[in-house]
């Protein structure tokens, strides 16, 4: 660890503020250390032991501010646990921030007064982040799409020639001269978005995108400058970077003139730029933004695409996202998109907002020194998966996606793991006349009645 200044201890105290922050001084003192929030927790589940219960973090973060910022911690730390900000504390806080939590929020709603636990993590992570102690692997991936426009560090020659290779499959895949990706046009109800990992590791989920918008005749188009839907200065906590990131898809939907932002599938990056995004940068969107999973719901249910399930008869399950069922609200969506899309739909137990987290992410799959730690929370999902029996994991997340493949990899599954962009291009009916939709009608899933 780099030598903790009296400059960095101030930087670091700065994410208490000047002025109260209602919630954060609230949660910080509420914890009744009731210890409920122990077996939500994935790491305590995984290995109990007691510094990775919950309250265990919010009691680290909640000893800083008693040190500095009420008169008993100032006057007698040692009455209510208050801690200066020394080299001990800040390595305490790293290893638990960063390497022991993955920000899926399953402690709070098992907490008995509703302590954010994971907020008051976030917190914790931006202290870090203010010193300038944000581990190096989480910061390269940041640092990669701050300077090249995506975490990948993909050109714009790269990625516009691997989208017209993908273009001339599509072409002979639904059979139509055509049938196009269209790139950096005006004017389009829809700018998609892609986690940089599909064009450069799983081509497959683009290729089902395109197929779906083609058969759905949708306007839409991709941006080459702009299209990185990942902003892993969430997992940092550094709202500067997050800032700058998110200032750059803002921008280009406004330079594109499009009027909807579908995000790929990508919790952390739905929940990135749709819910924090506007405290990002200050300012409320002037365009709608919806995830490509309530879009495919959409479609289906208002007829805009047929489906199939007779093409996928495998039992099939689905992992939940923590950033898209449990802290986003989306949830019953995939249930209903797989059970029009497949036959034999299996779930976990526990699933939808109470699943458990994967173990991909809070930025764990960028931070390779944590690995070990990573494989042990992830074997709980293994057990979950193996119970069901299905031969066919499907998750609306590419970090999933990556947790998932490298599990089923160490504990020998056999399993296949998909998107839901991938199960409904599986199961989509391509020479069916579609639906035609109107451009005023907004692209929200309501469910009806399903």
């Amino acid at each position: 660890m780099d030598t903790l200044t009296d400059d960095r201890i101030k930087k670091g105290l700065s994410v208490f503020g000047k002025r109260m922050d209602g919630k954060l001084f609230s949660h910080l003192n509420s914890c009744v250390h009731c210890g409920l929030c122990a077996e939500s927790c994935i790491y305590y589940l995984a290995e109990p032991k007691g510094k990775f219960i919950p309250a265990v973090k919010v009691d680290l973060i909640s000893s800083v501010y008693k040190s500095y910022l009420t008169f008993t911690g100032k006057i007698a730390p040692w009455l209510v646990g208050a801690r200066k900000l020394e080299e001990k504390t800040v390595s305490e806080m790293i290893d638990l921030f960063y390497g022991a939590c993955t920000l899926c929020g399953r402690c709070v709603p098992h907490c008995s007064i509703g302590v954010d636990i994971s907020f008051l993590v976030r917190k914790g992570r931006e202290m870090l982040a203010r010193m300038g102690y944000v581990p190096q692997t989480l910061q390269n991936t940041i640092n990669t799409a701050l300077s090249t426009g995506n975490n990948m560090g993909i050109s714009d020659q790269e990625i516009t020639e691997t989208l017209k290779w993908l273009e001339d499959d599509l072409r002979f895949e639904v059979n139509d001269e055509d049938a196009r990706i269209p790139l950096n046009e005006k004017g389009k109800k829809i700018l998609y978005t892609l986690n940089p990992r599909e064009p450069k590791f799983f081509p497959l989920s683009v290729s089902a995108m395109a197929k779906i918008f083609h058969t759905a005749v949708e306007s839409w188009t991709l941006s080459t400058r702009m299209y990185d839907v990942t902003n892993y200065a969430y997992y940092s906590s550094n709202p500067d970077d997050a800032a700058v990131i998110t200032n750059r898809l803002f921008d280009e939907m406004n330079n594109l003139e499009a009027k909807t932002c579908v995000l790929a599938e990508c919790g952390h990056g739905s929940r990135a730029f749709r819910w924090e995004g506007p405290n990002y940068i200050g300012k409320a969107y002037p365009f709608e933004v919806i995830t490509s999973v309530e879009l495919l719901a959409n479609y289906i249910q208002e007829g805009r695409i047929s489906v199939d399930p007779g093409r996928i008869t495998e039992p099939v399950t689905l992992h939940d996202p923590c950033n898209l069922a449990r802290t986003g609200g989306i949830w019953k969506e995939q249930r209903f998109i797989l059970n029009r899309c497949v036959q034999n739909f299996v779930e976990m137990t526990p699933n939808g907002i109470d699943n458990l987290c994967c173990g991909g992410g809070g930025g764990q799959l960028a931070m390779s020194e944590y690995n070990e730690r990573r494989m042990k929370i992830g074997k709980l999902k293994f057990e979950q998966i193996r119970q069901t029996g299905a031969k066919i994991v499907v998750t609306p997340c590419h970090n999933c996606v990556d947790q998932l493949t490298q599990l089923n990899v160490q504990y020998k599954l056999g399993i296949q793991i998909k998107t839901v962009a991938e199960i409904v291009g599986d199961a989509i009916i391509t020479d069916k006349k579609p639906k035609q939709s109107s451009d005023e009608k907004p692209l929200n899933f309501v469910l009806n009645n399903e």
